[in-house]
């Protein structure tokens, strides 16, 4: 996306609340797209925020998705935060990728968390 590229993540968040106001479902590809925006933009935060978001919105995340939510907890030094995602990807049943555990190997090593 767009967005994503150019770590405007406030856009990326105007343009998911807009499609919110617009009555138009938002998917995961527009949640992922979003929260990859947020990890270029190192705002894990708000990364989080969207997970809890699509959650409840019950479009069914994918290895993508969690890849950049669990990316945004790397560059957030939130080691434990990418540990509970990658759990959570068990649980949801997703498919992990070598993405997948490379962001969560970053995550622990950006927390100083290796042993």
């Amino acid at each position: 996306s767009a967005c994503s590229k150019g770590s405007t993540w406030e856009h990326a968040l105007l343009l998911l609340s807009a499609m919110a106001q617009s009555n138009m479902k938002s998917n995961v590809i527009t949640y992922s797209a979003t929260v990859d925006a947020c990890e270029k933009g190192s705002q894990w935060e708000r990364a989080l925020q969207l997970v809890s978001a699509m959650i409840q919105n019950k479009p069914e995340p994918n290895t993508i998705f969690f890849n950049s939510a669990i990316g945004a907890c790397a560059k957030g030094e939130e080691w434990e935060h990418a540990l509970q995602l990658f759990s959570f990807m068990t649980e949801s049943k997703v498919e992990y990728s070598t993405i997948t555990f490379s962001a969560a190997i970053s995550a622990c090593k950006q927390g100083r968390e290796w042993e």
